[in-house]
């Protein structure tokens, strides 16, 4: 029994120290959201960080109301981005943890 609560404990330190290290590298992933057909575009790292806003600038001269409700909706869509890259990232390292269904990690 004292065996298997050792093996449990060495894989749960491994997983520990992988996890970390892929924190590490999600702040390196960057991830472009984009609106207006790409004249608003919005750079996160994968640890929500902004890195970039690009407007063309034929929207400079527009209405403010658009330019805000794309720059939003550039947003969103980079978030949108962000969760889907993470989920495939980590989807191997909880697989064989059976967590509940629902159950996030802090990533």
């Amino acid at each position: 029994m004292k065996g298997g609560i050792g093996q449990l404990m060495k894989q749960a330190q491994k997983m520990q120290e992988d996890l970390q290290k892929a924190q590490e590298e999600m702040a390196n992933i960057t991830v472009v959201g984009e609106s207006g057909g790409g004249m608003v575009k919005v750079t996160l790292t994968c640890k929500h960080e902004v890195r970039g806003l690009d407007i063309d600038d034929v929207l400079l001269a527009d209405d403010k109301d658009m330019l805000e409700d794309l720059i939003i909706a550039a947003f969103n869509d980079a978030i949108r981005k962000v969760e889907k890259t993470t989920q495939e990232r980590f989807s191997g390292m909880t697989s064989g943890l059976n967590l509940p269904a629902g159950m996030k990690l802090p990533f």
